[in-house]
């Protein structure tokens, strides 16, 4: 019996191997999907892995983990969607899986700290989503820097990129998401009036799942 989905058709997952395939699955949830992110290792390195590069490798960052949870989902009919976060210049954006379950938002999320992470699907909307994760985005200083999103991102729209499966960097994509249109959250005033986080906050913030091993 072939593991190969028939709603997308079987050329679209053809190149990922029967093992991967069986992984797909078993990962029939998004929960699932979101446990197994959590046993891959944190990616330190500057690449934009596909999804089946990322399986190889045993490691992600944010952008090459939604890309997978994206390719998990797309294999049990959803779509691959994409939502980018985007900061102040001093942080780093971040990259979310979105999906809907009951008419209701959740995300996917790759990080390596005890922030940032899964969003169970009970937001009525994408904003609603992505303000969840604000008051969790600061800096060491106390200072909070999420400042705007992107709309659901399509991935289907680089199929002929093979985004699924390409060995190549797939930086060009994760342009191409930094480019979209963003949503403000914030105005003026807002961004004023705003208390930085306090010193609690910061000390928790600070425990990572994965120590960066550095080359000698």
């Amino acid at each position: 019996m072939s593991l190969l989905p028939t709603k997308f058709g079987k050329k679209k997952f053809s190149a990922f191997t029967e093992a991967q395939l069986r992984l797909f699955k078993k990962l029939n949830t998004p929960r699932k999907i979101q446990d197994f992110l959590e046993t891959i290792k944190a990616n330190f390195e500057n690449t934009n892995f596909s999804p089946k590069l990322v399986l190889e490798n045993r490691k992600a960052h944010c952008f090459e983990g939604a890309l997978l949870a994206a390719a998990i989902l797309r294999f049990h009919g959803q779509k691959p969607l994409l939502v980018d976060l985007k900061t102040t210049a001093k942080d780093d954006y971040h990259v979310i899986a979105v999906f809907k379950e009951n008419g209701h938002w959740g995300a996917v999320s790759k990080t390596n700290h005890g922030v940032l992470r899964y969003r169970d699907p009970v937001y009525r909307n994408v904003r609603e989503l992505v303000m969840s994760f604000f008051n969790e985005y600061f800096l060491d200083n106390g200072k909070k820097t999420l400042r705007s999103y992107s709309r659901p991102i399509n991935l289907s729209k680089f199929d002929k990129f093979e985004w699924m499966t390409s060995e190549k960097n797939l930086e060009f994509i994760a342009e191409s998401i930094d480019n979209v249109s963003h949503l403000p959250i914030l105005n003026k005033k807002m961004i004023y009036g705003l208390r930085k986080a306090d010193p609690l906050e910061i000390k928790i913030s600070k425990f990572i799942q994965w120590e960066e091993k550095r080359k000698i």
